[in-house]
């Protein structure tokens, strides 16, 4: 069930991802694909590129994170699940360990910085954690150890692990179901789980697809890992999308990363703003700065020699609150070379509001 590859790391074979599938069926949705193709596709990156978005953002809590949290947690002891779980994370993964809480009968602590999204915080607080609010990223995974050491709870990793990674994997198998002849598949990297897991899967079902993996400039510790051989920590984080800013690479993402990716590129704030815009105007989905980063690098920087012809994306989350949405998204490249379109928007919705 368990395959060896490089430095003694453990994959799991695509009988475990299928079977994890299956059973956690009935906690999660199988989230759809939309094909892009009108005139603007066609303008921005050619007619003859086929693009494939899956839409995880349409998965419960709004983004993939769901899907690893529920494999670790339904692994843990019922004497650990007693006990609780806690974790640290912007949003999205706390949201999944306060989801896959309450679905299991167990209880959440977690911690999340104060910048993290007011919408994502009372989402949390809606499904049951318990919250802590710390300055910083830093400070938060010191209240963390505290919380595991004083409440003798379970840390759910936001991205590291073998079970997290089979989590994401099954990902990877539903999207090779659903578009199966893909020529690449372009994946968002923060810590690197959701590209580990779904490039293991890949690879073992259409081994000549392409893994691209796709990290803002400002966080960019898997494209510093693949360089030197190891994982690397950064000095500093510096980017809109903060489910993508984590601080380091971790050595069982990493070396499936190392393993099976193809190619990584980096990618502006600028680039992720356009890619906002673009999805909005094109396939009307609000997506936060991490779920365009798929689009945002094919927009930016990859040829279609570079993709081939087939190119899957990731649409990996949408836990954005409005405002914030059209304060950062940018539609320039949609609506003749100004953002203005944005602006009216969240104009007339402020207006709405106000009416209402």
């Amino acid at each position: 069930m368990w395959s060896l590859i490089a430095d003694a790391v453990q994959i799991p074979g695509l009988a475990l991802i299928e079977s994890t599938l299956k059973l956690n069926r009935e906690f999660l949705v199988e989230t759809p694909v939309w094909e892009w193709n009108d005139i603007t596709k066609n303008r921005l990156v050619g007619p003859d590129r086929h693009v494939f978005c899956k839409l995880e953002l349409l998965q419960k809590t709004g983004s993939f994170k769901p899907r690893g949290a529920l494999c670790v947690m339904k692994s843990l002891s019922r004497e650990q699940l007693l006990r609780g779980v806690t974790c640290v994370s912007a949003g999205n993964h706390a949201l999944a360990v306060a989801y896959a809480a309450r679905l299991l009968g167990t209880t959440a602590h977690v911690v999340m910085p104060r910048t993290a999204s007011k919408a994502r915080i009372t989402s949390c607080h809606d499904l049951g954690a318990a919250i802590s609010l710390e300055e910083d990223i830093a400070s938060a995974f010191s209240k963390v150890r505290q919380i595991e050491e004083d409440e003798r709870r379970y840390f759910v990793h936001p991205f590291e692990g073998p079970l997290t990674a089979l989590g994401n994997a099954t990902l990877g198998l539903e999207f090779f179901r659903q578009v199966p002849d893909l020529s690449s598949i372009i994946i968002p990297v923060g810590g690197g789980g959701l590209c580990a897991g779904i490039s293991l899967a890949i690879k073992q079902l259409n081994p000549k697809c392409k893994i691209i993996a796709v990290e803002p400039s400002g966080a960019n510790s898997l494209q510093r890992s693949l360089i030197s051989g190891r994982p690397e920590k950064l000095d500093s984080v510096e980017t809109i999308a903060d489910s993508l800013g984590s601080p380091c690479a971790m050595e069982y993402s990493f070396r499936v990363c190392q393993k099976f990716v193809d190619e990584i590129v980096t990618i502006s704030d600028e680039s992720i703003r356009r890619g906002m815009g673009v999805l909005f105007s094109c396939a009307k989905i609000a997506a936060e700065p991490a779920g365009a980063a798929s689009t945002a690098a094919l927009l930016e920087s990859l040829s279609q020699k570079q993709t081939g012809p087939r190119v899957g994306l990731l649409v990996c989350g949408s836990n954005i609150d409005i405002r914030s949405f059209c304060q950062l998204a940018d539609d320039s490249l949609t609506v003749g070379g100004t953002s203005e379109g944005m602006d009216r928007f969240v104009t007339a919705t402020t207006s709405q509001t106000v009416r209402g």
